[in-house]
Formats: C-alpha cells, structure tokens, sequence
C-alpha cells in the first residue's frame, strides 16, 4: 500500500528546476531567434527593390537591343512612387539603375550597371554580347540584407 503512494507522488509533476531548465532554453532560442527574424524582414523588404528594379532591367536591355537613341526611353521617374520599402528609383544615361530603399528596408541603395563585354553599355549602339549586370550596394556594413548578387566587394 505504501508503494502506491509513493509511486502517485512520484508522478505528480515537474519539478521547479525543470521548468527553470525549459525556460531558460526558451529565453536562449528567443534570444537568438527575434534578431534574426528582424534581418530577414529587412531583407524580404529590400528584395521589394530588386523587383521594381527588374522591371527597369527589361527595359533598359529592350532599348540597348534595339540600339536606341536613349537607354532611358519609355522610363518616367515621375511614374514609378515610392512604396513603404522603395523610396525612389532612377535610370542614368548609361542605363545604371539605382534604386534607394525606404529606412524601414535598411535606407541603403543598390545600383545596378549594366555592360556588354566588359564595356558599358552606350546609346545608339548595339551590345556585342549578353547584357551583364553588376550590382553594388552603398553601404557594405549592410550586405546582410541584399541578395547575394549584391554582396561582391566593390
């Protein structure tokens, strides 16, 4: 009879010290998980610009494919707004695409230049072969939140 007791009581529960032990582990994984959730909703924000910016892209190898008189035709900066995680976007002549992210997508800018083997890219002249293009960001203590293309050094 006393050996039922005594196993009833053995299974009443956890311990104090076990619950300290899971606890602690879930203040750990907590701990190591809230930073590296913030950096990946950076980095799915500035992904948003790269989506803007291949839009641009297309267009800037349409018109250096057709040997345009402007890499820049059929782009008007007064129509691309800014969203919650693109502040703007700008095309130079030369067909470099700079696209500045909101602070909320880490404030920094990609620029994406464009070349043809080895050479820029010019009005009214044809690519000599595929269109390449490079990307650099403006700040490198931040190369965590930009795709990988994005992250050769400079």
């Amino acid at each position: 009879m006393n050996v039922r007791k005594i196993a009833r009581r053995a299974q009443a529960g956890f311990t104090l010290i076990e619950l300290m032990i899971v606890v602690a582990i879930i203040g750990i994984l907590a701990a190591v998980a809230l930073p590296a959730y913030q950096d990946y909703t950076v980095r799915a924000r500035v992904s948003e610009a790269m989506v803007l910016a291949s839009a641009a892209k297309t267009l800037v190898g349409e018109n250096a494919a057709n040997a345009a008189s402007d890499l820049t035709l059929g782009f008007d900066s007064a129509s691309v707004s800014s969203t919650k995680n693109v502040a703007s976007m700008t095309i130079s002549s030369a067909g470099a695409i700079s696209v500045t992210t909101a602070a909320a997508a880490g404030g920094l800018t990609l620029v994406l230049t464009p070349t043809s083997d080895g050479a820029a890219l010019a009005a009214n002249q044809l690519p000599t072969k595929q269109i390449v293009w490079k990307c650099t960001v403006s700040d490198t203590t931040k190369h965590k939140f930009v795709p990988t293309e994005c992250r050769q050094a400079s």
